[in-house]
This record gives C-alpha cells, sequence and structure tokens, in this order.
C-alpha cells in the first residue's frame, strides 16, 4: 500500500507540473505584452464616448489597437516561445490569417495559432536540416518559411479562423448566459483553489483575459478581468491572519497583505494557504462576494489590472463603474476577513505547527526536497543564483531581493537574479523556487550540476538562512 500510496502522490505531482506547465505556457504569451494591453486599457477607458474624457478622434484608436495589433502581439509571442524569430514571424502572419477570416477578436486564436504555426515551421526546418549543399542555406530557409505561411494563413483564413469564431462565440454565449442568471460567482468554487496553486496566471491571462477583451469590444468594460485580479479577498483573509493567526504566519502577514493590496504580487498569500488549506474557503467567499456586487452594481475594468492592486484596478476603471468596482472590492474583502476570522479561531493547533509547510506533505516537506538535491550534487561552486518563480516577476523579485540582501551581509559576492521558471538561463549554478514549483523546475533544468533548494514563502526571510550556509561551505568559507 505505501508503494501504491507513492506512486499516486507521483502522478498527482506529475499532473500538477503538466497543468501548471501549459497554463504558464499560456499565461507567457501574454505577460510578455500586458503593458501595451495596459496602454489600450487607458486609451479606451479615457477617450470612447462612455469614457473619462470622450473624444471620438482619439477614440479610433481603441478598436484597430484591439482587433488587430493586440492578436499580432500575442500571436507572435507564443510563436516565438516554441520556434524563435523564425516562429515568432510566422505565428504572427497566420495570426493575421484568422484575424481576417473571423468577425470576432481573436486573442484566443492567437493564442491556439501563433505556436502552431511556429511548432509546424519547426518540424519543417527540422526536415530539412542537412539535406542541401552548402550555399543553398538562406533559398531554402525562405521558400520554406513562405511556403509554410502561405499554408497555415490560408487556413487559418478559410478554416481555423472561422472554427475559432464559432468557439469564441459560444463561450461568451456561456458567460453572457452566467451573468444573466447570476450564476458566475460561483466560478470562486474553481478560481481560489487554482490560484494557490499557481495557477492563477493562466486563469487571468489565458482564459478571463480573452473572453473580457471580448466582452470589452461589445460593452466597454468586463467584470471577467477581476475574477483573478481583484485582490480584495486575498488581502482580507491576509488581514484575519495578522489578527488571529499564529507564529510566522501571524507576523509575516501583515507585511504580505500590504504587498498584495499595494504592489499587486498575489503570489505572497498562497503560501498561508498552503499552510492551512481550509482558508481557502474565506477567499473563495471573498471571490463570490465581490463577483456579485460587481454584477448588481455595474462594476468591471477595461483591461486586465496587471499587477492584481487595489490601484491598478482603479486607474483602469471606466466611468460609471467606479462605484461597483469600489464596493465589491471592500465587501470581498470584508466577507474573507470575516470567514477567515472564524475559521482560525475554530482552529485548536499548537501555536508551532503553523510554520508555512508544504499543505499537501508532512512539516519538513521543504528541508527534504533540499536534502535530496543536495545529496546528489557535490562540489559546485556557487557563483550565479536565479529565485524562479511562475511568471518570474512578483515574488521571485522579493525572493531575490531578501537573499541578495543576506549574502551581502554574510560577505559573499554571489550574482542574485529573479526569473520565469521557464527562462531559468543555462549558466546557473542554484535555483531556489517555491516547494509547490519545485517538480516543475527540475524537470525543465536538471542537467546533473545545478543545485535546486525550495522554499515555502518567498517573503520569510528565515527561509534563506539556510541557502546562505549552503553558499558559504561550497566556497570554503
Amino acid at each position: 500500500m505505501l508503494i501504491d500510496n507513492t506512486e499516486q502522490i507521483g502522478e498527482k505531482k506529475s499532473f500538477l507540473v503538466k497543468v501548471q506547465r501549459f497554463g504558464n505556457f499560456l499565461s507567457g504569451m501574454v505577460m510578455p505584452n500586458l503593458g501595451v494591453f495596459v496602454a489600450w486599457g487607458l486609451i479606451t477607458a479615457l477617450f470612447i464616448p462612455t469614457g473619462w474624457i470622450p473624444n471620438a478622434h482619439l477614440a479610433a484608436l481603441v478598436s484597430p489597437i484591439l482587433t488587430y495589433l493586440l492578436p499580432l502581439l500575442v500571436g507572435f509571442t507564443g510563436g516565438y516561445i516554441v520556434h524563435g524569430q523564425r516562429g515568432g514571424a510566422l505565428g504572427a502572419l497566420a495570426t493575421m490569417g484568422i484575424i481576417i477570416g473571423s468577425n470576432v477578436t481573436m486573442l484566443g486564436g492567437a493564442m491556439i495559432i501563433g505556436p502552431f504555426a511556429a511548432w509546424l515551421m519547426k518540424k519543417v526546418d527540422h526536415y530539412l536540416e542537412g539535406r542541401f549543399r552548402a550555399g543553398f542555406e538562406m533559398l531554402i530557409s525562405n521558400f520554406s518559411m513562405g511556403i509554410v505561411g502561405l499554408v497555415i494563413t490560408l487556413l487559418g483564413y478559410l478554416i481555423i479562423g472561422p472554427v475559432i469564431s464559432v468557439l469564441i462565440h459560444i463561450l461568451s454565449a456561456g458567460v453572457n448566459w452566467s451573468i444573466a442568471h447570476e450564476v458566475l460567482p460561483l466560478i470562486s468554487i474553481f478560481v481560489a483553489p487554482a490560484q494557490v496553486l499557481f495557477l492563477n496566471n493562466a486563469i487571468n491571462h489565458g482564459i478571463m483575459g480573452p473572453l473580457g477583451l471580448q466582452q470589452v469590444a461589445e460593452h466597454g468594460k468586463s467584470v471577467l478581468f477581476l475574477v483573478d485580479a481583484n485582490c480584495g479577498p486575498s488581502v482580507g483573509t491576509l488581514l484575519a491572519i495578522s489578527f488571529f493567526g499564529k507564529g510566522m504566519a501571524k507576523k509575516t502577514a501583515p507585511t504580505a497583505a500590504l504587498i498584495a493590496g499595494v504592489g499587486g504580487i498575489g503570489e505572497v498569500y498562497f503560501p498561508f494557504v498552503l499552510m492551512k488549506p481550509v482558508l481557502v474557503f474565506a477567499t473563495m467567499a471573498g471571490i463570490t462576494t465581490s463577483l456579485t456586487c460587481f454584477l448588481m452594481l455595474g462594476g468591471g475594468t477595461v483591461a486586465t489590472p496587471s499587477p492584481g492592486s487595489f490601484f491598478a484596478m482603479l486607474v483602469l476603471t471606466p466611468k460609471g463603474a467606479m462605484l461597483g468596482n469600489l464596493v465589491g472590492f471592500f465587501a470581498g474583502m470584508a466577507v474573507a476577513f470575516a470567514v477567515a476570522t472564524v475559521l482560525l479561531k475554530m482552529d485548536k493547533s499548537p501555536e508551532e505547527a503553523d510554520a508555512p509547510e508544504l499543505a499537501d506533505a508532512d512539516p519538513h516537506a521543504a528541508a527534504a526536497l533540499n536534502q535530496e538535491a543536495l545529496a546528489r550534487v557535490h562540489g559546485v561552486t556557487i557563483r550565479k543564483i536565479i529565485v524562479a518563480c511562475d511568471a518570474g516577476m512578483g515574488s521571485s523579485a522579493m525572493g531575490a531581493s531578501i537573499l541578495r540582501t543576506k549574502l551581502k551581509k554574510a560577505m559573499l559576492d554571489i550574482d542574485v537574479k529573479n526569473a520565469k521558471i521557464e527562462e531559468v538561463p543555462k549558466d546557473v549554478d542554484l535555483i531556489v523556487t517555491h516547494a509547490q514549483l519545485f517538480d516543475r523546475a527540475k524537470k525543465l533544468h536538471d542537467n546533473g550540476k545545478v543545485v535546486f533548494m525550495s522554499i515555502t514563502n518567498f517573503m520569510e526571510g528565515g527561509q534563506y538562512d539556510s541557502i546562505v550556509e549552503y553558499v558559504k561551505n561550497s566556497r570554503g568559507g
């Protein structure tokens, strides 16, 4: 039975890694272009007829950017991820085919056809490699790309675009039905648990973003952008931990609440729920409350607030939606706070049991992962460290800053940077990541030489002490 349980745990972890990687791939097509999405959102919020400063001349920018530029950027980025510059160029070309071949915003379509076109080009390039004499490389390269581009663009224009258009209409109709029948708030049942499994970016940018843009094109705003990006419920949960939590969780929760609410870095909230999974019900109740208020009072934004802070939400709020967004934000925070408070007061576990550890493992899970990894790598001198997270921005940036400071205090001159897990450079000596992302990092970068160490809270300084000690020992300190 022990073997069976071990196999089941391994299968669950493997499945979670695959889901995380797929979700990260989807969000990876949007994240590099988020600044452009925000710029478009600001133009929309300001200049459309119902905007803050209505201007028909400037509002003419809104539709072309939404219809052409945003999908083309996503298609290029998706293609680039798969096959570099050639893949990116072909992804943009194929995206143009589906844009012209459909009558809806093709952001979702770009996330499909961009990577597919690049994958097809990659296969063709691999097949042709070494089959022609020297001197013909440029000719073959250009014409093979031209032929593949012709085929995929025609397919996109004639077949793929119309098919995706139908799918988008079906999904949009489903969303509109859920809003009309007031069942959209129940989506929190799926969103709240998915967030703490580091699938937040996939939900936000891979699913809600494309559907939300379609709603903006029709109604000038969308509540879908606030399904995941609304930080009110998570801040409410963190505030409850700040008052009624125990141990290290109580000490670090106030800072986490400030970072999540003002800085918009939602990942700082995840370890607290992984530590005490029952708190997911508090956030779930908060999301349900927020969405209900948004729908009742006409809330919504014109683009995804990124980072998902309170102030980013206000900036992207169109005229007429401010009251709904403010009420929804604070109502969700209050409900999450109240539910979390009840759950925490019902908890009778001793204070020392509240150290932030993995929710699905024994209390020493992260330490065990580190010992296993260190035992496999001997004699590695640490010169470059990467702190990696799902998106490579918020939580890993804070972690890298904390670790860099600790290393300097220990008189260790080490290059410490943060990165997205998929984009960790080849010359790294030590990768530090969250225990929930540990298996994913190893699958991507384990070459027998890289050292992997895990933490369970990116912003808790004490968790980096063992890393500093290891680095010191590796350098003969």
